[in-house]
């Protein structure tokens, strides 16, 4: 089987959780959990929002915020209200120390109204999420900018019917990784190099002042046209996933 088969078939094993959360347990070491959240249907719980129900910017901000704070709050055994994120050098929100001495780590991403949570006790952990039947602009433009000299090298001999999947994959590869290094994107993307077939598993083939056999790489579809990047600093990475869903209906007796 494929790598790109295995990516496909991941997304059969995002596990329905509807709210209210309980307590939830801390994952073991090796192992991330993560939440794919459709906000516009948790903010309207009775169902799938009707045509012009969709949530606007402002409020995919707060809808998001509110979500991930109640995630970590079910981990810490807290309401999502006193969850106190702060930020450390260049950006990368973490839970405040001083408040919550447990070892745990998290990462968020958005892409539209839909939003991925990472959360594990193993270390700087990052995710992104992209749209993955978005058509990119200028891919080739693009990766000179942002890229190092090796993937645009490779990007460049594509064929065109595959250039947005394969700058899709290494994208969404590079932001899960600045994210778990706590680099920022700006001068940083270009410093370590993913592998760019999207028919392969992913993989962090270099980068500077690191050793990249250190890191693991993972791409997994959590819904139709989404892509999920999760990267981590560790020997070995295995998912739980679930998908956050409004309370189920009560059934009428």
């Amino acid at each position: 089987m494929k790598a790109r088969e295995k990516v496909i078939k991941a997304e059969e094993h995002f596990r329905r959780q509807h709210l209210p959360l309980n307590e939830l347990q801390v994952p073991p070491t090796g192992v991330v959990h993560l939440w794919f959240l459709d906000l516009d249907r948790l903010a309207n719980p009775l169902g799938e929002p009707e045509p012009g129900t969709l949530l606007r910017p402002r409020q995919v901000r707060s809808t998001r915020r509110f979500y991930l704070r109640l995630l970590l709050g079910a981990y810490l055994g807290i309401p999502g209200k006193d969850v106190k994120i702060s930020r450390i050098i260049k950006g990368k929100p973490v839970l405040d120390s001083t408040v919550h001495p447990q070892a745990l780590e998290f990462s968020s991403a958005s892409s539209g109204n839909r939003c991925l949570v990472g959360v594990t006790s193993s270390g700087p952990l990052g995710v992104d999420l992209e749209q993955s039947d978005r058509e990119t602009l200028q891919p080739r433009a693009l990766s000179r900018r942002y890229f190092s000299r090796e993937e645009q090298q490779e990007l460049d001999g594509v064929p065109e019917q595959n250039l947005h999947r394969a700058f899709i994959h290494a994208w969404a590869c590079k932001e899960a990784v600045v994210k778990a290094a706590g680099l920022g994107i700006a001068n940083q993307l270009c410093r370590f190099t993913v592998s760019i077939d999207p028919d392969q598993a992913p993989a962090l083939l270099a980068m500077e002042g690191d050793d990249a056999g250190e890191w693991q790489l993972a791409l997994l579809n959590p819904a139709p046209g989404y892509l999920a990047a999760a990267a981590l600093r560790q020997a070995e990475l295995r998912f739980e996933k679930f998908s956050l869903l409004p309370p189920a209906p009560i059934e009428s007796g």
